[in-house]
């Protein structure tokens, strides 16, 4: 009745309305768009069956989120540790109607302070923009210090990742300037967005915060009496990220699985609070292809976040030898390895294979620390190994320049590891963690074997769909425009299953989308 590759074509225009017709004969089925049939039969009298009005990528998730947040697009740019979703991602994100994350995690406090200075100056209120928060269990002051840093500056939204239940300065930033507006309703000055990948973490940030923390927040006058009283009554977070198998932090999760046991819960609690607004869920990991996004939102995504296909992006903190690594890399080129802020805790990042010897070198460190009782403990042997092949130093320099580390840092982290050798160990090892992910962003080639690349399959999918494309050179790939050929690819996609559900006999083609210059 029609070429595949000319329906194909004609799908891909999404912002045309689509009218699905049969033909005389009543036994095929065609389209009717722009005026003119998509169909071997003569035009004539054909009978309506449906019509699909324009489907535009600004559609995609819930129009609550955009309208909340201020943006065109239901789409994040995530928060890429130690400023590699560097503040020029968040403003050209902000520019192009997205809202991008400047990932503060890993970073100094002067750092995070220089940045959103700069971000306040050159955004401020005009465009929305974001700041990470990661939960620091090895360095709680900070946390706290960045917390009332975000707060004094009035960042208005904020990203809350890698915590496993709530601390007090989260809580304190989701109850800071909640207020009753005009017509009575309860109002938020900052919003936060929780990344989780496990149910009882969802449920801790999808519920009022705990009566306890509210009252330790209220007595050290960190937050008011009336604004303790409203947090009471609406959950911690109403944008509630769900990350399943992704870069760095992640617990591997499959997302078809994970993503509708959390809309579940959130739908469970919303009736048990009896929350009188919904919890956006959103979507993350494993998203670097238009196929991966149309799923996501057809699951319900309230909007969707990349991670690891932005790091390869024009605007990424990471040096151009590894991006040039990450644009080698395939879906399964990604290892496990331990996570340098959680180290002791024995939590992993996803880093990338490929390339590097980081992955592997890492695991050895581990296995190490948690085999012996401190560095004088080490077998012989195996220490010569590990400064030989891995640290490339003695354990002797690696604790000079890691006592000068944190003495200037928190001096209270050389006490603790002058009194307890296994504490001196961790820190030793995790100069090696440290030091892999400065390499890779200052593009150190002498280390380039040791670069820490925090990726997913993700990256792999997205360069698999690239080649062959303007994508595929990493010159071309800014962040606005990989995220709007993901967007408009997962909306042309998402109107070829709206067509099949209708009937039509659909081509394959038609669920392909090429990456072009959009503007």
């Amino acid at each position: 009745m029609f070429e595949p590759a000319e329906l194909a074509v004609v799908i891909a225009q999404v912002r045309e309305p689509m009218h699905v017709v049969r033909d005389l004969t009543r036994a095929r089925i065609g389209l009717v768009t722009g005026g003119q049939v998509v169909t071997t039969a003569a035009p004539g009298d054909l009978p309506l069956l449906a019509t699909l009005p324009a489907l535009y990528p600004e559609w995609l998730g819930d129009r609550s989120f955009c309208e909340v947040h201020g943006v065109r697009f239901p789409y994040v740019g995530g928060e890429m540790a130690n400023g590699i979703a560097t503040t020029q991602m968040c403003i050209a994100m902000a520019e192009a109607g997205l809202v991008g994350f400047f990932g503060a995690g890993g970073l100094g406090y002067p750092r995070v302070e220089a940045a959103v200075d700069e971000l306040v100056s050159k955004l401020g209120e005009r465009l929305p923009w974001g700041v990470n928060l990661i939960h620091s269990p090895n360095e709680p002051a900070l946390e706290n210090r960045v917390a009332e840093l975000l707060l004094r500056k009035g960042v208005k939204i904020i990203s809350a990742s890698a915590f496993m239940g709530l601390t007090p300065a989260v809580v304190r930033c989701a109850a800071t300037g909640l207020h009753l507006d005009a017509q009575g309703r309860i109002a938020r000055k900052h919003q936060v967005f929780a990344k989780i990948s496990r149910r009882e973490v969802a449920m801790k940030f999808m519920s009022p915060a705990p009566a306890d923390m509210l009252r330790a927040l209220v007595e050290q006058k960190l937050i008011t009496a009336g604004e303790a009283e409203l947090a009471a009554r609406v959950p911690v977070a109403e944008d509630v990220t769900v990350e399943a198998d992704s870069g760095g932090h992640t617990d591997n999760q499959s997302l078809v699985a994970l993503f509708p046991t959390i809309m579940a819960l959130r739908d469970e609690l919303a009736a048990q609070h009896k929350f009188d607004r919904p919890i956006r869920v959103g979507a993350a990991g494993g998203l670097g292809t238009p196929g991966s996004l149309a799923a996501a939102f057809n699951m319900g995504a309230a909007y969707v976040v990349t991670g690891s296909v932005n790091q390869a992006a024009l605007e990424s903190g990471l040096s151009e030898l590894g991006k040039a690594m990450l644009a080698e890399a395939d879906v399964a080129d990604s290892i496990m390895a331990p996570a340098a802020d959680m180290f002791e805790l024995g939590v992993n990042v996803q880093v990338l294979k490929r390339g590097t010897m980081f992955g592997v070198r890492a695991a050895k460190l581990y296995d190490a620390y948690h085999s012996n009782a401190s560095l004088e403990s080490i077998p012989l042997d195996q220490k010569q190994k590990l400064e030989r092949d891995t640290l490339h130093a003695s354990f002797e320099e690696i604790w000079a320049e890691t006592r000068g580390f944190w003495l200037k840092r928190d001096a209270h982290e050389v006490t603790r590891a002058e009194a307890d050798p296994k504490h001196k160990m961790a820190l030793v090892f995790r100069w090696y963690l440290g030091k892999a992910s400065k390499w890779a962003i200052d593009g150190e080639a002498s280390r380039r074997a040791d670069f820490q690349i925090w990726s997913g399959p993700a990256m792999g999918a997205f360069n698999r769909w690239a080649k062959d494309s303007f994508l595929a050179e990493p010159k071309n790939r800014s962040v606005v425009q990989i995220a709007r050929n993901l967007l408009e690819g997962a909306a042309v996609i998402t109107r070829a299953g709206q067509l099949r559900s209708f009937g039509l006999p659909v081509s394959p083609a038609s669920f392909q989308f090429r990456p072009r210059r959009l503007s």
